[in-house]
């Protein structure tokens, strides 16, 4: 990607969002002052009027943003379409670009957002969106979380509220339809969630592969194909682990920092908790698997880190799957090309 000579910086709100533009003279400025737009269908134009009247145009320009969701998404989608370079950044990452002094506002945050695409251009990874099935997978996959969040809610206070000396049946009664309700919408949604996965012969392919692997069921297989679909190829399972949150990195300075070895969990909850499930569960039914889990045991290591292993060694046989495009081999066990050689010649 050439340096582009216009930096744009975007601000988003729900109902607004204010841009700046820097460009490289003889040194880094902000060329005009930041302006606000309304976030709608309505404010868009305006906005690429405006660009287009201070000399920003898609060919030389790049267009940086942070990550907020749904605030950003239309805005996104228009950008592209006009044929504009887009990228979509941390807000984490952008912030910490920056000393934590000074003013805070929607101007200030949208001006060191462009001074951001300036410093780091080089390092931005364009945006382009998810492919629609994907994005409605998504959609479904985050609103089933919601829904049995909402259950397990109703009932916990449940219980509770069956142990109580003064009973309300009315109450106890509202959160069993609650539950019995929302019970109805997970089946649903994982019902659709199949049937659009089996629309592309890709998508149920590469999922028919994933849940042949000891742990893998239809929910982690969906989770694992958006991850697997937008992440950069070739994905390894280092980069898969960091990504997800179950890496352990080493936190020690000098000699009076050593801490243990620990994970950042950041990453996509849902998508960690499935894996610690599945983990759990070929700690418990699988032979190979409990066997290195019952050894690492006895060697005195934490249970809790037993079993992140056990998912690291679950991501390494996903992406082995993946790539090799064959299903899980139960009793596979690799050759040393080397033996093999020295077996075939002493026969």
């Amino acid at each position: 990607m050439d340096k582009p000579h216009f930096f744009v910086g975007i601000d988003l709100a729900a109902a607004s969002f204010t841009s700046a533009i820097g460009s490289m003279q003889e040194r880094w400025q902000i060329g005009v002052r930041p302006a606000r737009f309304a976030n709608d269908l309505d404010g868009f134009p305006q906005y690429l009027h405006w660009l287009q009247t201070q000399g920003v145009r898609p060919d030389n320009s790049i267009v940086c943003m942070e990550a907020t969701g749904v605030y950003g998404e239309v805005l996104a989608h228009f950008l592209l379409a006009n044929g504009y370079r887009l990228a979509i950044e941390p807000p984490l990452k952008v912030k910490r670009a920056f000393k934590p002094e000074g003013h805070k506002s929607d101007p200030v945050d949208s001006e060191q957002i462009s001074e951001y695409a300036y410093r780091f251009w080089d390092e931005l990874s364009l945006w382009a969106p998810r492919q629609e099935l994907l994005e409605q997978i998504r959609t479904l996959l985050t609103a089933r979380e919601q829904f049995v969040g909402e259950k397990s809610g109703h009932q916990h206070a449940l219980r509770a509220l069956q142990r109580k000396a003064v009973r309300t049946a009315v109450a106890e009664s509202l959160h069993e339809k609650a539950i019995t309700q929302l019970k109805g919408h997970i089946r649903e949604l994982e019902e659709e969630i199949r049937r659009l996965i089996d629309q592309d012969p890709h998508f149920r392919q590469l999922v028919a592969l994933l849940v042949t692997i000891p742990g893998v069921g239809l929910l982690l297989a969906a989770h694992l194909l958006v991850i697997l679909q937008t992440a950069p190829q070739p994905c390894s399972p280092k980069s898969l682990a960091a990504f997800i949150g179950i890496c352990p990195y080493e936190a020690s300075s000098g000699s009076s920092i050593q801490h243990t070895p620990t994970s950042r969990h950041y990453g996509p909850p849902a998508l960690r908790k499935l894996l610690f499930l599945a983990a759990l569960s070929i700690s418990t039914h699988n032979l190979q698997f409990r066997t290195y889990f019952l050894r690492k045991v006895q060697e005195g290591k934490p249970k809790q880190l037993v079993i992140n292993n056990l998912a690291n060694k679950l991501l390494k046989v996903i992406v082995a799957v993946v790539r090799s495009k064959t299903a899980f081999i139960p009793n596979y066990h690799s050759v040393n090309p080397g033996r093999l050689k020295m077996t075939l010649t002493n026969s």
